[in-house]
């Protein structure tokens, strides 16, 4: 790719960065549809958030940037527009950057993984779903399964309070879905998710006891890399299902050229 000083800007924000794999997808969307857009990585730590966010205003050639972990929800403090979708889920993992430098924060996380699973043969109607973690990658993925019509939604957080106010933000625009929070067995679920970054790291544990999970269960981890992590690798040895991270983002390209008028 020939990078001009035609060629439109765009940089994925994270702390660390070396998991980092959204920027390959979207070059290639990029190419494959004949924009030319480019996007690469920033290494942004968090205390240096609000600089940064400050510069890429004034930089005439960027049309936005991504977030992803711990930005998407500190983020939001910087912009000057959420779209409802952004708000209801309350983090932001795209931003458009429009001609009079102003900010509009996006989130696709959780439609991108809800399609993820229909182009794997899952569709969330009527299912129960086990959810680990409320972070800002948990939200989004909360909020669309239940849109999606999932039937109940446990959610597992570190932070139960957290968990619990998920929960009840689903109930109050959702109130199909029974939403709860606290620990639960994955084998009493249709589909298991983690949206926690608990699997990016070798040595990081499996962060829930598939117990006595087989081909009924469904198990899917937003972590892109590793493509599988210990989670989906002890979820296949038991025979279930396994969808790996790389499917959110996959099939977000298309919600994302659309938000960022490319």
């Amino acid at each position: 790719m020939e990078i001009t000083g035609q060629t439109k800007l765009m940089f994925v924000l994270a702390h660390p960065i070396g998991h980092v794999r959204a920027t390959a997808i979207l070059n290639a969307h990029f190419q494959s549809i004949g924009r030319n857009v480019a996007a690469s990585p920033l290494h942004v730590a968090p205390e240096d958030l609000e600089t940064v966010i400050g510069a890429i205003r004034k930089m005439r050639n960027v049309i936005g940037f991504g977030t992803t972990i711990p930005h998407k929800i500190p983020v939001m403090r910087h912009l000057d527009e959420l779209t409802p979708n952004a708000r209801n889920v309350g983090a932001v993992n795209f931003t458009r950057r429009d001609e009079d430098d102003r900010l509009i924060g996006h989130n696709t996380d959780g439609l991108g993984f809800v399609a993820g699973l229909k182009a794997n043969g899952v569709d969330p109607v009527g299912k129960r779903v086990l959810q680990i973690g409320a972070g800002g990658a948990g939200r989004a993925v909360a909020f669309a399964l239940a849109e999606a019509g999932a039937s109940a939604l446990r959610i597992i957080n570190r932070d139960v309070g957290k968990a619990a106010d998920l929960a009840r933000n689903i109930v109050a625009l959702y109130p199909d879905c029974d939403a709860t929070a606290g620990p639960e067995k994955a084998e009493d679920f249709d589909i298991v998710v983690n949206t926690t970054s608990v699997g990016m790291k070798e040595d990081d544990p499996i962060p829930i006891d598939l117990g006595r999970t087989g081909p009924a269960t469904v198990v899917a981890d937003v972590i892109m890399s590793p493509p599988v992590t210990r989670l989906l690798a002890k979820a296949a040895e038991r025979g279930c299902k396994t969808i790996g991270g790389k499917v959110m983002p996959d099939e977000q390209m298309g919600l994302v050229t659309a938000f960022l008028h490319v």
